[in-house]
Parts: structure tokens; C-alpha cells; sequence
């Protein structure tokens, strides 16, 4: 039985009133229920995104919070509707379009329901296919995080292995150098927080200070090309200069000090976005 609180993501924006219809239906369920937003700003249909962001929050937030994540550009289709369970207790109510990718790689899910929609459905919505936002991921969310449904009462379980997952890269290190992707955009900041864990990062005898060539491609077309600094904080570069650092993930991150590196060198995210570092022969005072 889950203990009451809802987390609400999507791409739906602030500009109109999806977000708080959705906040509505949780309360039609019961009033007073603990709602929550971990972003309603992933860029539209950025299905990777919505994966990513559940990965950067889920594990801060106790076991039994139901998430609603709804980027869903297949709404109508005949794309499943699923529930599933992390083997830390959460559970996630989202279209089985991908955005459960990250977490599975990286948390573990051990089940997977595909939602009944003939019982787990806004009362007289039925004839609405384009909000299951609302009318499908809200109410189911709300009655799961209330106890008013268990998550066998969701509909009936579906193998693991028969969830959509995004293509993933794995980092590749040799030579004295490392390769990986740029995961995500650290907006409003601009930083790019790429897939190269800090520890792998540290195969190439790095201490504070250091000097690394860093290049970005997508798509195979060179779109940066620099010297980079390693630093412990943001401080460690002057205003407008780039630098490496550990992100809050655990993870290395690029960013210019005071700007967008992102918006500066026009980077995309994803598996054709590639970053390569290497050790430089220079060092940088």
C-alpha cells in the first residue's frame, strides 16, 4: 500500500491549464493529496528526456511514490499504457513508449503491468483520446498513490523484456581516452551532463587542475573542439571559459562559467552526440 504522494512530469508547459487538470483529477481522488512537480518543461515529444529526468530525481524521493510521467506523443495509438514497479518500491504510471529506458538500465524494475483503461479511466472521459494525461495517467496515479487501487488491480503483468527502450551508448575508454554522449541539457544553465560516471572518468589519472582536449560531433560533424580545465566547482574557470566537473549525478559535466555551452556551440542531446576527452599535454594555470 503506498503512502499518499504523487509526482507529477511532462511536457505539457505552464501556459495553459493541463497541469493543474491533472492536479484536479488527483484531488477528485482525494482531496488533500500530496501533489508534486519534478518538471513540466521537457522540450515536446523528447522522449529521452522524460527517461533522463526520471533518472537525475527518482532515487531522492521515499519507496512507495507513484510517478506520472506523461510525454507522449503516441496518445491514441495503440501504444501501451503501463505501470511498473522499481525494485526500490516506486512505481511509475507512463506510456510504454521509451521514457522508462533509464531507469531500467540504471535502477531496476522488477514488474510491469499494462493498465485495464476499461477500469482504470476518468469516469465519462471515454470518448477523449487525446488527454490520457488526465484521464488515464492522473486517475491511475492517484488511485495508486491512495491505496485505492494495488498495483494487481492496474491490470495484467507484461514481461520486462517486452518494454520500449531507447538505444543506449556505453562509454568507451582506450587509448588514454574516453568516449561517451551528452545524456541531457543542464537547463536553464546550458551545462552538458554527458553518460562518462566519475570513476571511469578517473582512469585517466586525473587530478584537479588537469588539462583535457575535449571534442562534441553530431551526427559525425565536429561542432567543438577546445582545451578544458577540470575543476571542483564553476569557480575554477573565469567567466565565459570552459571546464569539466563532477555533476550531481556523479557524472561529468561540461559547462562555460556564467554561460550556455549548450546554447553556444548549438550541442543536442542524445546517442548522436558524442564527446571525446583526452588528457592534454598542457597544463592550464
Amino acid at each position: 500500500m503506498t503512502e499518499g504522494l504523487l509526482v507529477f512530469q511532462s511536457d505539457f508547459g505552464i501556459n495553459d491549464g493541463a497541469v493543474s487538470a491533472m492536479h484536479g483529477v488527483a484531488n477528485s481522488v482525494k482531496r488533500g493529496l500530496p501533489l508534486f512537480d519534478l518538471t513540466h518543461q521537457i522540450p515536446q515529444y523528447n522522449i529521452w528526456e522524460a527517461s533522463y529526468r526520471l533518472l537525475q530525481t527518482i532515487n531522492y524521493w521515499p519507496s512507495d511514490t507513484v510517478f506520472v510521467s506523461i510525454v507522449d506523443p503516441g496518445v491514441g495509438s495503440d501504444r501501451r499504457s503501463v505501470v511498473v514497479k522499481t525494485v526500490k518500491d516506486q512505481y511509475i504510471v507512463t506510456p510504454d513508449n521509451g521514457t522508462l529506458t533509464h531507469v531500467n538500465r540504471f535502477i531496476g524494475i522488477k514488474e510491469v503491468r499494462e493498465i485495464d483503461e476499461s477500469k482504470n479511466r476518468l469516469p465519462k472521459s471515454g470518448e477523449s483520446h487525446t488527454f490520457h494525461g488526465r484521464d488515464i495517467f492522473a486517475y491511475t496515479g492517484a488511485r495508486l498513490a491512495t491505496g485505492e487501487i494495488s498495483l494487481e488491480d492496474i491490470g495484467p503483468s507484461i514481461p520486462l523484456s517486452l518494454i520500449v527502450e531507447l538505444p543506449l551508448k556505453e562509454t568507451i575508454i582506450e587509448d588514454n581516452c574516453i568516449t561517451g554522449v551528452i545524456d541531457v541539457i543542464d537547463r536553464p544553465f546550458g551545462n552538458l551532463w554527458t553518460n562518462i560516471r566519475r570513476l571511469q572518468f578517473k582512469q585517466l589519472d586525473v587530478t584537479y587542475g588537469d588539462a583535457f582536449e575535449v571534442s562534441l560531433t553530431i551526427d559525425g560533424e565536429l561542432v567543438y573542439e577546445g582545451i578544458v580545465t577540470y575543476g571542483r566547482s564553476f569557480a575554477a574557470a573565469g567567466i565565459g571559459e570552459a571546464l569539466m566537473y563532477v555533476n550531481s549525478l556523479d557524472n561529468i559535466g561540461i559547462a562555460l562559467n556564467q554561460g550556455s555551452f549548450a546554447d553556444t556551440y548549438q550541442v543536442l542531446t542524445g546517442s548522436s552526440t558524442e564527446i571525446t576527452i583526452r588528457k592534454a599535454a598542457i597544463a592550464i594555470n
